[in-house]
Order: C-alpha cells, then sequence, then structure tokens
C-alpha cells in the first residue's frame, strides 16, 4: 500500500504561525474589486492551461488524459461561479436602482 503524503498548501497553513495582521485584505470597495480580479484572473490561468492540454491531447503530446479533463473541468466549474456572481451583482444593481427615495 503506498504512503500517502500530505496536502502542502494545507499542512504548510496548519504548521504556519498565523499574525492577525499577515493577512489583512483590504475593506469595502477595494476588497470586493480585488476579490473579482483575482477571480477573473484565476478563470483566466486555468482556461489557458485547459486549452493547452487540449492541444497536447489532439496532436498526441498528452500523456495524461486525466490532467486535460481535470483542466477542463476547472475552468468550467470556475466560468459558471464568475458569471454566477456576475448574474447577483447585476440582479443586486437593478433591486437597487427600482428603490424609491
Amino acid at each position: 500500500m503506498a504512503a500517502v503524503s500530505g496536502i502542502e498548501g494545507i499542512s504548510s497553513a496548519l504548521t504556519a504561525p498565523a499574525s492577525p495582521l499577515a493577512n489583512t485584505a483590504p475593506t469595502g470597495d477595494s476588497a470586493f474589486a480585488t476579490s473579482l480580479t483575482g477571480a477573473i484572473d484565476e478563470l483566466h490561468a486555468l482556461q489557458s492551461e485547459s486549452n493547452t492540454l487540449k492541444v497536447a491531447a489532439v496532436t498526441g503530446d498528452l500523456d495524461d488524459i486525466h490532467s486535460a479533463m481535470i483542466a477542463s473541468s476547472r475552468a468550467s466549474v470556475t466560468l459558471e461561479l464568475v458569471a454566477a456572481v456576475r448574474n447577483k451583482g447585476v440582479d443586486a444593481f437593478n433591486e437597487i436602482m427600482r428603490m424609491q427615495a
């Protein structure tokens, strides 16, 4: 039976001492804008990786088809998430515009 190694991101987060000011995020409008920009940048990176793996699969240079399918699924789910957030933002804006003073 193969040994299971720890997940690097989680194990380093659990062992690193947490400073309350270390991960201070911007507040207000800039926090939302930063989060949205980060999500769109991540979506672009995932789609780029997915496209690269798709081309490699079509040309026969891809050894592991699973990585292409995982990248494609991650890009698809992230796109759906970003679209849902956008739709909720538009709905909220429209609701605010319908309010009477």
